[in-house]
């Protein structure tokens, strides 16, 4: 007794694909089946390029605040002093930095000098938030050491001030220039206190990348912080880099034990968990929707296939009659919406990753069409738009598309397979 044919064949695979293949005339694909083609191919698409975006988005967010500031701010909790001040500076701050360098896993702990003033220049003012910080320790700042743009030279730090693009550009200065810093806590006279004002020279213009940096960030001498915020021989807070910011919460308690006992900590996800948290949301949203729209393409596979089950009544009939199991015809019009499933997903992979590859000439160009303005860095805090391409996200897009097309393909191949012969046949 001779056994039966394995699933999926090669006379299965041989006649779905001339079903294919077939011109319209013959009863063959329909303009249902390129409309699920197409559909499929431009939702797959769309799916990685936002995947790739919002993959890109978040790791350039997370990267312009770990390039730039503390993944730790180590700071003291206040002390009331005699005078009725509250003092929060740290006086061993040398002794301090050096428990936490020591501490596993911590990249570098520098001391700082942090205060919001007013910087002037030709009649032009802006607010700045300033960081008292030595040469050495500020060479290790990515950001800044190793930024988008810069100009000047970061060697001539300790002559005077390294400021973000920003602050040059609503200053209108550039490196060279001068310009005024204001403290409104200055020298005390017998009359109160007065402001202070001193002069620098713009040494360094860095562009971090991050709007709100560069439009407030102006990097000073420590020891000449410490003189102009009356803070001698002390210093706000201690700024730690550590080797894994993704796991710093586990560091807190080596962290808070280095620090002493009246330490208190400020991570970088204390900062901006918020942000995080709604992009968390935001790429769930993204992929709900993306996923109902790639749903969508799938479900024109269904009407092709019942237009082409319809069309190929008496073949059926003809297959069933010579022997072809009820299997066998399900699994032949199951390939069809399957190739059109596979080959669509393909396409869509192909143009979803050359789009992520090519986004900013693509960008640009739709920037000029539309006037320019679209990429607003004072919303989105960075300059531009990125794109990430990840294998998970371009797996998870593959998944779900061809998923989606192998169940939907199922109702109308079950269909096929289900039609009696003899009625197929009786009017042939």
């Amino acid at each position: 007794m001779a056994l039966p044919p394995p699933p999926f064949a090669g006379f299965e695979l041989m006649i779905a694909w001339r079903y294919l293949r077939a011109r319209r005339a013959e009863g063959g694909v329909s303009v249902m089946t390129w409309i699920s083609l197409i559909g499929i191919t431009l939702a797959v698409m769309a799916l990685i390029a936002t995947l790739a975006v919002r993959a890109g988005f978040r790791a350039e967010f997370v990267d312009t605040i770990l390039g730039a500031n503390a993944h730790v701010t180590v700071y003291q909790a206040g002390e009331m002093q005699p005078d009725g001040r509250l003092e929060r500076s740290i006086a061993d701050y040398e002794a301090m930095a050096a428990r936490l360098r020591a501490v596993q896993g911590v990249v570098r702990a520098a001391p700082l000098i942090k205060g919001q003033l007013m910087a002037s220049a030709a009649g032009r003012n802006v607010g700045i938030e300033v960081f008292g910080i030595t040469a050495q320790d500020l060479r290790t700042i990515p950001r800044v050491a190793s930024p988008q743009q810069a100009a000047g030279d970061m060697d001539r730090f300790e002559a005077g001030v390294a400021i973000g693009s920003g602050v040059a550009r609503e200053l209108g200065v550039s490196a060279g220039d001068k310009i005024s810093v204001i403290s409104p806590n200055g020298v005390k006279t017998a009359f109160g206190t007065s402001p202070r004002v001193k002069s620098y020279e713009v040494v360094y213009i860095f562009t971090a990348g991050r709007y709100d940096i560069d439009r407030s960030r102006l990097y000073m001498p420590f020891a000449e912080a410490q003189s102009f915020f009356n803070r001698e021989g002390r210093a706000d807070e201690i700024e730690v880099m550590v080797a894994a910011p993704d796991r710093v919460e586990d560091m807190a308690l080596a962290l808070l034990r280095a620090g002493g006992e009246r330490a208190l900590l400020w991570s970088w996800k204390d900062a901006s968990g918020g942000f995080l948290r709604a992009l968390d949301i935001e790429d769930n949203v993204m992929f709900v929707i993306l996923s109902i729209l790639v749903l969508i393409a799938a479900m024109n596979i269904v009407s092709g296939l019942i237009m082409l089950v319809k069309n190929k009544g008496r073949d059926i009939g003809i297959l069933r009659t010579i022997g072809l199991t009820e299997g066998a015809v399900l699994r032949i019009f199951f390939l069809c919406g399957a190739f059109t499933g596979i080959l669509g997903t393909a396409l869509g992979v192909l143009l979803g990753c050359l789009f992520a590859l090519y986004i900013d000439p693509i960008f640009a160009i739709v920037n000029g069409v539309s006037g320019g303005g679209i990429w607003d860095p004072a919303v989105r805090g960075i300059s531009f738009l990125p794109a990430k391409l990840q294998l998970v996200d371009v797996m998870s897009a593959v998944g779900l598309s061809l998923g989606l097309s192998f169940v939907v393909t199922i109702f109308p191949a079950r269909r096929a397979a289900r039609m009696n012969p003899v009625e197929a046949l009786r009017y042939e």
